[in-house]
């Protein structure tokens, strides 16, 4: 019998609060965070449980998500899971940090809950934030609804403290669309969860008894090599974590892929979207395909290590893509993902038009309709001799 017939509790829940379960299930032993908009309620409910006494753990209460993550660095080194949680201003106060919890091999779990960047000051949602932090070194994925982001959260943990990766790993939702909504989810009982992770041992971890140096300073001379020991580190991650997703849907009957695929089935024209946007991309495709319109989805799910292979066999025979940022790259081509998939894109000796459309930013609502205007501008350009690089879609004035 399955785990989803057996071990499974269907409730309704919000799914920051359903998030932080994720995590007291994980056994989380080391909590440091500070608030900031839509993440908040994630290390709210947290600092509740280790309160009560229903998660036995360590919750640092720090001044700012710079010290967050040093602290979570330290209680890393010290041999504890570790977890913490942020959002745009917060992520991009720890920026300076990341970068070292990632080249030291901590396997820190920590939900970004993706909003807009100041400024102007925006609260609401888009991908600016971990955008601006794509290359901090860290494995990233992106979830669509409240059952992925408590799915990913739990396997997170087991995939960062993989002795074969030991790399921090974010698992971004979209903020407020998802982190303040209640759905119906699938809740896993701690013994299930146990016997999925196993508790973390660490590779070194600080001891007085028996010293290590952590954090050497590095010459010239093999400064490059760490990098590249790194760079091969997480590309080869990608094996590990589509291991531990197998896992997962041997337990729960829930299967996730670096690029999923929706009506894809001779397809001429695909989009690309990331993260709640894509369910409403499946309405889309849907009501087009009822049309007679041969479209379907991609929604890549993976963004580091970028799923090369997944996306170039995703992408088939298709001859327009249309790729839907929620980020603008300033001065640059278009939207991040946009310039990724290009770029992936460019050697295969057949390749679809690619056409880049810069959605929802700030929070901007992004219905299905907007989806089939997209289609119909993109076959407009496509059809012309140099259509335009992307389009800042929706903007005014």
């Amino acid at each position: 019998m399955s785990a989803k017939a057996a071990h499974a509790k269907r409730v309704g829940m919000e799914v920051s609060i359903a998030v932080s379960h994720a995590v007291q299930l994980a056994r989380a032993e080391a909590i440091a965070a500070y608030p900031i908009t839509p993440q908040t309620h994630i290390v709210e409910h947290l600092s509740s449980m280790v309160a009560n006494g229903d998660l036995e753990a360590e919750f640092i209460n720090v001044e700012s998500e710079h010290s967050a993550m040093s602290a979570c660095i330290g209680m890393s080194a010290a041999g504890a899971r570790t977890y913490t949680a942020t959002s745009s201003q917060g992520l991009a106060l720890m920026f300076e940090i990341l970068f070292i919890a990632s080249a030291m091999r901590f396997p820190i779990v920590m939900t970004v809950a993706n909003r807009a960047l100041s400024g102007p000051l925006s609260i609401w949602n888009d991908h600016g934030d971990i955008m601006a932090a794509r290359d901090i070194g860290w494995i990233q994925v992106f979830v669509e609804n409240g059952q992925e982001a408590f799915d990913h959260t739990i396997m997170a943990f087991k995939i960062a403290e993989n002795p074969k990766v030991l790399i921090p790993t974010i698992v971004n939702l979209d903020g407020f669309i998802l982190s303040h909504v209640v759905e119906a989810l699938e809740m896993l009982d701690q013994e299930t969860v146990d016997k999925f992770l196993p508790p973390y041992q660490p590779r070194h971890c600080l001891d007085p008894k028996h010293p290590v140096t952590m954090g050497a300073f590095a010459m010239p001379e093999i400064y490059t090599e760490v990098k590249w020991n790194h760079q091969v580190t997480l590309s080869n991650a990608y094996e590990h974590i589509v291991a531990v997703w197998d896992e997962w849907a041997g337990l729960t009957g829930r299967r996730y892929r670096p690029v999923e695929r929706f009506m894809t089935e001779d397809a001429k024209i695909l989009f690309l979207t990331m993260g709640s946007l894509s369910q409403v991309a499946e309405i889309a495709v849907e009501e087009l395909r009822a049309q007679g319109v041969p479209v379907g989805l991609l929604k890549l799910r993976m963004w580091r290590p970028f799923p090369f292979k997944d996306l170039r066999e995703a992408v088939g025979d298709a001859e327009l893509l249309i790729v839907c940022d929620r980020a603008l790259s300033m001065g640059g081509p278009g939207g991040p993902v946009l310039s990724e998939v290009r770029s992936a894109l460019y050697q295969q000796p057949v390749r679809p038009q690619v056409f880049g459309y810069i959605i929802g930013l700030g929070g901007r609502d992004v219905p299905p309709e907007a989806f089939k205007d997209i289609l119909a501008k993109a076959q407009q350009e496509a059809a012309r001799p140099s259509g335009q690089e992307f389009c800042l879609y929706g903007v005014r004035g």
